[in-house]
């Protein structure tokens, strides 16, 4: 039996973002150090080291708009990091699963809505034990540190163990997801530093049609409409 280590990341909503994401990637165990050992390697491409630290963290934002610690690095060094992320999960065939909530509307919808975060980590769950359930194999689920939100999200997980499934109409079992969800930092995590980039790009561009005015735009937008076309990238829309 196989273990999937599934790492998610989300985004930070607001009036100028309106649709809260959360995604991430599902690795097989018996893989995870080549493919750790490939994106150290896109990472040593970029800022030449290997080492895990915040000064060499691969965040979506920072390589996008050049800030932190991409400020100062060229737009093509930055663009490249994209298309090499993008070439990582393509050619390794890693499924990718993600969130996508329309906010207002589920406000809207709802007399008491859930919090954004707490029904987006119970439906990417439900992917991520969907995959493992399908493929009779188990799963571990790794987070980025969010201190507000790492008490309630393992609280939640617990309850929906217990319960049998979560608590949505067609709620899933998550059985095969073990142990607990388990918070990191992303700079100690080059899986969670994909699932970064996964959510930026997915946030910035999916539903997008039209071609972009600028360059830069335009090759990252075309990353990720290679990656949408990939195969195994499933994206889910609430409500």
């Amino acid at each position: 039996m196989i273990m999937h280590l599934c790492y998610f990341d989300e985004n930070k909503h607001s009036k100028q973002n309106p649709n809260f994401y959360i995604g991430g990637l599902i690795i097989p165990d018996r893989h995870a150090l080549d493919l750790e050992d490939t994106l150290s390697q896109i990472a040593f491409n970029f800022f030449g080291t290997r080492t895990l630290t915040a000064q060499s963290e691969m965040h979506g934002k920072d390589l996008f708009h050049g800030k932190g610690n991409a400020k100062g690095r060229k737009l093509a060094e930055r663009v490249q990091v994209f298309r090499d992320i993008t070439r990582f999960l393509v050619n390794n065939r890693i499924p990718v699963r993600v969130i996508l909530i329309d906010v207002e509307h589920h406000r809207e919808k709802y007399m008491y809505p859930m919090p954004e975060y707490r029904l987006g980590l119970m439906l990417i769950l439900e992917r991520f034990a969907e995959y493992v359930e399908k493929a009779d194999d188990l799963g571990l689920v790794f987070g980025d540190f969010e201190a507000d939100e790492v008490t309630s999200a393992v609280v939640d997980f617990s309850e929906f163990k217990s319960q049998g499934k979560t608590p949505m109409q067609f709620g899933r079992p998550l059985g095969r997801l073990l142990d607990t969800v388990y918070f990191t930092h992303s700079h100690h995590s080059r899986f969670l530093q994909v699932a970064d980039i996964v959510v930026y790009m997915a946030n910035r561009y999916e539903g997008v049609t039209g071609v972009p005015d600028k360059w830069h735009e335009q090759e990252v937008k075309s990353a990720w409409d290679t990656l949408r076309a990939s195969g195994d990238v499933i994206i889910k829309r609430w409500p």
